[in-house]
């Protein structure tokens, strides 16, 4: 299901390429942080972009769940982590009792202007 190769030369290896992609996803690392092991981080850039443009992931994607389907073994497991932390209103910078306002007050003791 893979496309066969790029322009002119052929492609390095799909597992490589394959595997860089799902390194870079799992560790949310810059694609420059990529491992030597999977080859020029461009590549696998180049690879994942072209292949979300043209299609191929979701026809893999769509194909699997074709093959499993068929023997009973779709299972859609979707785990979503969500935090919320909320400040307490002084670490939002909320006056505090008593404290003087944030507005200028007029000096006592010289001539006023204006």
């Amino acid at each position: 299901m893979l496309p066969v190769s790029g322009r002119g030369r052929r492609w390095r290896d799909h597992r490589q390429v394959i595997n860089a992609i799902l390194w870079k996803l799992r560790t949310g690392a810059p694609w420059r942080d990529l491992p030597e092991r999977y080859g020029p981080w461009k590549t696998a850039h180049e690879r994942l972009r072209t292949w979300t443009a043209d299609g191929t992931w979701q026809k893999i994607l769509d194909e699997v769940i074709v093959k499993d389907d068929s023997i009973g073994e779709v299972e859609w497991i979707v785990s979503v982590d969500s935090s919320v932390v909320r400040a307490h209103q002084h670490a939002a910078g909320a006056r505090k009792k008593g404290a003087p306002s944030a507005s200028p007050e007029k000096h006592s003791g010289g001539p006023e202007v204006g």
